[in-house]
């Protein structure tokens, strides 16, 4: 990975250089991106040594797309949880405000 351009980073991806530019500020989410696409190669590599190319860089971002739908899915049931324990605490609150006036 390297720095060109103001803003600009070069990745290596399978051996293909990229030229990416990030947005103002955003340049360590683009690293920390790349890295992570490249250890999901690696590990989508190890399971299926026989992949190359396209199909191999697929089947990896197949991978990391669902990862990302189980977080979001984990995400909002954590969300939905924590509502719940907020709309009760507030009704033990506004009961308890009730019965004192």
């Amino acid at each position: 990975m390297n720095q060109g351009a103001a803003g600009v980073k070069v990745v290596s991806i399978l051996g293909e250089d990229y030229s990416i530019k990030a947005p103002a500020g955003e340049e360590q989410t683009l690293l920390d991106a790349a890295m992570m696409l490249k250890a999901a190669l690696a590990d989508t590599k190890r399971k299926y040594p026989t992949l190359i190319g396209d199909r191999l860089l697929v089947l990896a971002a197949m991978n990391l797309c669902s990862q990302q739908i189980e977080m979001k899915k984990q995400h909002q049931q954590e969300l939905d949880r924590y509502q719940e324990q907020v709309s009760a605490t507030v009704e033990v609150i506004s009961k308890t405000i009730g019965h004192q006036g």
